[in-house]
């Protein structure tokens, strides 16, 4: 893997990140990616599943623990924030109004500010999964 600059060599800087996300319910959880996400787990194993993304994996584990779900806690980049509220929202996804700095319409928010090698700002939108996790969406601005 290559080291980009302002980037430290250390193994955990070398190394792939991955989220994991609390659920009480796995066969609930399972049935809302599926259903509202679009996702399938691309393994499985007792109390848990594995999902891939173009640019990464995330896992969902059965826990007695809930989450916060006060703060994002796995966020998706997409190229065209519209189209894919428009998708969700036609599968039943419900976005939530997130208290930030910046302008809010048709329930995408654009904050300005960010960090520079990713824009001058990004456009975003929250919602929670079957179990509480808060989850975001977020475009770039160039």
């Amino acid at each position: 893997m290559e080291t980009r600059t302002g980037e430290s060599t250390t193994p955990l800087a070398n190394g792939g990140v991955a989220t994991r996300l609390p659920a009480q319910d796995l066969d609930r959880a399972r049935a809302f990616y599926a259903e509202k996400l679009g996702l399938d787990p691309a393994e499985e194993r007792p109390g848990g599943l594995l999902y891939h993304c173009a640019e990464g994996s995330f896992a969902l584990f059965a826990s007695s623990g809930a989450p916060s779900g006060s703060h994002t806690q796995m966020a998706w980049s997409v190229d065209d924030i519209e189209a894919t509220v428009g998708e969700l929202r036609s599968r039943g996804v419900v976005f939530e109004v997130v208290d930030l700095p910046g302008t809010t319409a048709d329930g995408i928010t654009t904050v300005s500010g960010n960090y520079p090698s990713k824009g001058t700002g990004e456009r975003g939108v929250w919602f929670r999964d079957s179990e509480g996790n808060m989850l975001g969406i977020g475009q770039s601005i160039s």
